[in-house]
């Protein structure tokens, strides 16, 4: 297994394709995958926690960080990247980049009702197949549908598969 190390972050053009990592956060209840959905700030539509890369961070690292703020998340990453969607954002000043997201599974195991995001989103928890249908993104329901965490993920010391 090859450590993921942490990562440094040099200066890009906004019209350049960027980078952010997302959290696939989960719980198994009953024997059945439920997958966390939150909504976006500005158009509200149904989405996983992600952001831009943190300097010195791991990827599962700052994918962990953005549950907690966004999703009130506690827990743990678990695996590596299950995966890569893309979509095109718009920016504060109406420019829209286009942005290649890395899916990395966060185990969840509480959610805070106080965290920096809590006012501005709402969260759900749903199956895997419905969570698929209310994402936008047809690359990141593909990697939903095809989530499966009961097939044998073992994390090391570090919380890292």
């Amino acid at each position: 297994m090859i450590k993921q190390l942490p990562i440094s972050i040099p200066g890009a053009r906004k019209g350049d394709v960027r980078s952010q990592f997302a959290a696939l956060c989960y719980r198994v209840r009953r024997g059945k995958v439920q997958v966390l959905l939150i909504t976006s700030r500005g158009s509200k539509r149904w989405i996983v926690p992600k952001g831009w890369p943190m300097n010195g961070q791991t990827p599962a690292k700052a994918a962990l960080q953005e549950a907690w703020e966004e999703a009130g998340v506690t827990g743990r990453s678990v695996g590596g990247c299950l995966g890569v969607y893309s979509y095109d954002k718009t920016l504060p000043d109406k420019q829209v980049i286009p942005v290649v997201v890395l899916l990395y599974p966060v185990e969840v195991k509480a959610l805070a009702k106080k965290f920096p995001e809590a006012g501005q989103r709402r969260r759900k928890w749903v199956s895997r197949k419905k969570a698929m249908k209310m994402v936008s993104e047809p690359e990141l329901g593909r990697l939903i549908r095809d989530f499966d965490p009961r097939a044998g993920v073992t994390p090391d010391k570090n919380g890292a598969a």
